[in-house]
């Protein structure tokens, strides 16, 4: 659980403009890194970010500005809402050209391969995508950012539960979670204990992690989360 309030800036190079923070890393045991950032007016990165191997992901959480996202495939103008995805092999130049400030939440995960596959660009905005109940609660809703064919290895998503919703059992699975709270408030399980999580609170859920939740407040309680997918276990 990472308290919004105890955040640091940290310097990345490549970034002005950029006030980012880490949220997730290898070093703790997470298999990808999660970061969130505000990007100030004029804000850029300097030279084509990307790591060899690694898939991106970027995401306008909120803010009146606009984010253009260019690739050797694509160029996009992100208002909020607005996303792209950019598989490994291709990296990326970022720019606030527009006179107001966005934030964003950027994440990296490795790619793993699958014989036949592929991962493709992908841009949208989250305001475009219908929801869909949640596991036949009419109380709990999620979208999907990306397509679900094996050719991605990861997808994002906005899960939200109206005032009382809930998962329906305490979940326990392989995958990891990174989890950003956008609205609301909720009690949250973690293994054994329980936490009150609000609005900009950050949660990493490692794999075998029981967890699960339930709204409380009198607003939606909501966050963008990630997951990876569609790959067996190497051993």
């Amino acid at each position: 659980l990472f308290r919004s309030e105890g955040r640091v800036i940290n310097v990345i190079p490549g970034f002005e403009g950029f006030e980012t923070t880490i949220l997730t890393s290898p070093k703790m045991g997470a298999y990808s890194a999660f970061y969130v950032s505000a990007v100030a007016p004029g804000g850029r990165t300097t030279k084509p970010y990307g790591e060899e191997g690694s898939e991106l992901f970027v995401y306008v959480m909120d803010g009146d500005g606009k984010l253009t996202v260019e690739t050797k495939e694509a160029e996009a103008v992100l208002t909020q809402g607005g996303y792209i995805f950019v598989p490994a092999g291709q990296k990326i130049e970022m720019r606030n050209k527009s006179e107001k400030p966005v934030r964003i939440i950027m994440y990296r995960q490795k790619y793993r391969t699958l014989e036949g596959y592929q991962a493709e660009t992908v841009v949208g905005n989250a305001n475009d995508i219908p929801e869909r109940t949640y596991a036949d609660m009419d109380n709990v809703f999620i979208k999907d950012f990306l397509p679900t064919h094996l050719g991605f290895d990861m997808n994002m998503h906005i899960l939200s539960f109206e005032p009382a919703g809930c998962h329906p059992f305490m979940e326990t699975h392989v995958q990891e979670h990174s989890a950003y709270v956008t609205s609301g408030q909720g009690f949250y399980q973690l293994g054994d204990d329980w936490y009150q999580i609000k609005k900009e609170d950050f949660i990493w859920m490692g794999p075998f992690t029981i967890q699960g939740t339930y709204a409380t407040g009198r607003e939606r309680f909501t966050y963008v989360y990630s997951k990876d997918c569609n790959r067996d276990e190497i051993l």
